[in-house]
């Protein structure tokens, strides 16, 4: 699975300018507020890299910036990323499959608009992007320059 993103990520072409690479691994994320969860299935143009079960998390910075529009630094927004497993008319949660976060720091991830990516393996906490790949996270994120670019968002 964490092969699949980084060879979708690959995918992507473009300069690839200087970008940290130490976004660090969100511990207690669970503990932060839950913003929604949702099922990429197959058929999605995503469902190659995070097809699944996602359940989104935020810190309480990200928590404001979700409110304001414009997320502040040290805001982090974690999904935690599941096989949806579709049995007895039910999709519930299979294998873990990885820990994908965005950090905010305007100053640390200049060259990606201020944001940070990783994706982890659950169960080592080891990253596996990048800074080639972490710039293309970035490229597809530009899609939502006016939402400070994040795809994510509040339920109602």
């Amino acid at each position: 699975m964490l092969g699949k993103l980084a060879v979708v990520a690959a995918l992507t072409v473009l300069a690839v300018p200087a970008i940290a690479a130490d976004v660090a691994f969100p511990d207690k994320f669970r503990d932060g507020r839950h913003v929604k969860s949702m099922v990429i299935n197959k058929g999605h143009a995503l469902y190659g890299a995070v097809g699944g079960m996602h359940h989104i998390y935020a810190n309480a910075k990200a928590m404001a910036g979700y409110k304001a529009g414009k997320f502040a630094n040290g805001s982090v927004i974690t999904f935690d990323l599941f096989e949806a497993v579709d049995k007895d008319n039910a999709i519930a949660e299979g294998a873990h499959k990885a820990v994908v976060v965005m950090a905010k720091d305007s100053k640390k991830y200049q060259a990606t608009d201020g944001w940070g990516y990783q994706v982890f393996d659950p169960k080592t906490k080891k990253g596996s992007l990048d800074a080639k790949a972490q710039a293309d996270c970035h490229a597809c994120h530009v899609a939502q320059k006016d939402k400070d670019f994040v795809f994510s968002s509040l339920r109602d």
